[in-house]
C-alpha cells in the first residue's frame, strides 16, 4: 500500500494544473493539450536568443573564460522548461522552470561577479565559486519548503544584480555602455512590471480582454538578460583582458544602434588571463 501511495503522488506531481501557480492567461483557450497557449509559444523565444548569443560571445568567451557559454546554454534549459510548465502548469514543470532560472543566476555571479566587490574573507573566484555553488544547492533545497515563494526570490537577485551593475557603472565614462545600461534596465524594469501586473492585476487585465503579460514578460526578459549579459560582459572584459581593447557592437547592424549587442575585441589576442 505505502509503494502504491508513493506511486500516486510521484504521478500527481508530473499531472496538469498540479502546481498551486496559475498565470492569468484563460487554460485550454487555444488547445485542449496546452494549458496556457501564449505563455508556452512565448517561452521558444529562448531559443531564438541564446544560439545567437553563443555565436555573438564566442571571441570574448575564447578569450576570457569558455565556461561563459554555460549561461547561455542554460537559458536554453530556461526556456525548454519554461515552455513544459506552462504547457502543463505541473508542480514538476513549475520547479524545473524556477530552478533553471536559479542555476543560470547562479552561473552568472561565478563566471562575471567582480573580484573587487569579493566579501573580505574570499580572495580567489575559485573560492568565490565554491561559495556560489553552495548557496545554490541549499537554495535549491530549500525551494521545495515554500515553492511559491520560489518566484519571489528569483526577482530579488535579479534586484541584486541591478544594484551591482549601478555600482559599477558609477566609474564609467564610455557612453554606449551608460546608453546600453539605461536600456538594459528599461527593459528589466518593463519586464517586471508585465510580471507583477500579470500576478496581481489579472482581473484587470481579464476586464479588459488581454491577459498575455506573463508571455510579454518571457520576450521582455531573455532581451534584457542579452543587453544585461553583454554590457556586465564588456565591463569584465575591461577590467581582466583590457588589453583587447573591448567595445560594444549591436548585430545584425551597429549601424541601426538596436539589434542585439556583442563584445568586439579590437587588440590583439594573447595568453588567457586567470583570475
Amino acid at each position: 500500500m505505502g509503494g502504491f501511495c508513493s506511486s500516486e503522488k510521484m504521478a500527481g506531481v508530473f499531472s496538469y494544473e498540479s502546481s498551486e501557480i496559475d498565470w492569468c492567461e484563460d487554460n485550454y483557450k487555444q488547445s485542449e493539450h496546452i494549458v496556457e497557449y501564449f505563455n508556452t509559444i512565448s517561452s521558444f523565444f529562448f531559443f531564438i536568443i541564446s544560439p545567437i548569443m553563443l555565436y555573438l560571445l564566442h571571441p570574448y568567451a575564447k578569450e576570457r573564460n569558455l565556461a561563459i557559454h554555460m549561461v547561455w546554454t542554460m537559458m536554453i534549459f530556461v526556456g525548454l522548461f519554461s515552455a513544459y510548465f506552462h504547457m502543463t502548469l505541473s508542480f514538476v514543470g513549475q520547479m524545473l522552470d524556477e530552478l533553471s532560472i536559479l542555476w543560470v543566476l547562479a552561473m552568472v555571479y561565478v563566471v562575471w561577479f567582480p573580484r573587487r566587490l569579493f566579501p573580505s574573507f574570499i580572495k580567489d573566484r575559485s573560492t568565490f565559486s565554491n561559495l556560489v555553488l553552495v548557496i545554490t544547492i541549499v537554495s535549491t533545497l530549500s525551494s521545495f519548503v515554500k515553492p511559491t515563494a520560489n518566484a519571489y526570490v528569483l526577482n530579488c537577485f535579479g534586484i541584486h544584480m541591478v544594484y551591482m551593475l549601478a555600482v559599477e557603472m558609477k566609474c564609467c565614462t564610455d557612453q554606449k555602455a551608460l546608453r546600453l545600461c539605461k536600456v538594459s534596465v528599461a527593459l528589466w524594469v518593463l519586464a517586471v512590471s508585465c510580471w507583477i501586473s500579470d500576478r496581481f492585476g489579472c482581473s484587470f487585465w481579464q476586464s479588459l480582454n488581454f491577459c498575455y503579460l506573463h508571455g510579454i514578460w518571457h520576450i521582455l526578459i531573455v532581451i534584457a538578460v542579452a543587453y544585461g549579459t553583454t554590457l556586465i560582459a564588456y565591463l569584465d572584459a575591461s577590467y581582466e583582458i583590457p588589453y583587447s581593447l573591448p567595445g560594444l557592437q549591436y548585430w545584425p547592424c551597429d549601424r541601426w544602434a538596436v539589434g542585439i549587442p556583442h563584445i568586439v575585441l579590437k587588440g590583439t589576442t594573447k595568453t588567457q588571463k586567470r583570475c
